[in-house]
């Protein structure tokens, strides 16, 4: 069975050689695309596989699997900034794995990496690169020297 990190790995492998992603055809990139949006779930976070329930690192790995690939309105990006700002510790801040556990330095990287890649929060969230999980500010600045 394939997790949707796994499928990040190699799709954003591929990219950082091909930001296009020449090498697969169109519709590889479709099956794949509506591969990992079907992990979205009712509560509006991904799960990594069937019987699983929403985990907010999903968010990350899901999304810039799809960034890659140029797919990103196959999934609700609504949904899935609801589900990751549910599952936020507003007494102690930070982002948990899901609603009412605890927050931890993992599920908020990874929750407010996904966040940035739907663009909703742009006046509070940096752009990162969906390749290499860093502010593009700051990816753009390594590969210019």
């Amino acid at each position: 069975r394939w997790l949707r990190g796994q499928v990040f790995t190699g799709v954003g492998a591929l990219s950082i050689i091909d930001p296009q992603l020449r090498m697969l055809s169109e519709a590889q990139k479709r099956t794949m695309a509506a591969w990992l949006a079907e992990r979205q779930t009712s509560k509006g976070g991904f799960n990594g596989r069937p019987e699983k329930l929403p985990d907010v690192c999903y968010s990350w790995w899901v999304l810039s699997a799809l960034a890659c690939l140029g797919k990103l309105h196959y999934v609700d990006g609504s949904k899935l900034r609801a589900f990751v700002l549910g599952c936020q510790n507003d007494e102690r801040g930070g982002i948990s794995d899901r609603p009412d556990d605890e927050a931890d330095v993992y599920h908020t990287f990874f929750g407010i990496a996904g966040l940035s890649l739907l663009g909703l929060d742009t006046d509070v969230v940096d752009a990162v690169d969906a390749r290499f999980a860093l502010p593009e500010k700051v990816v753009e600045r390594i590969l210019l020297r």
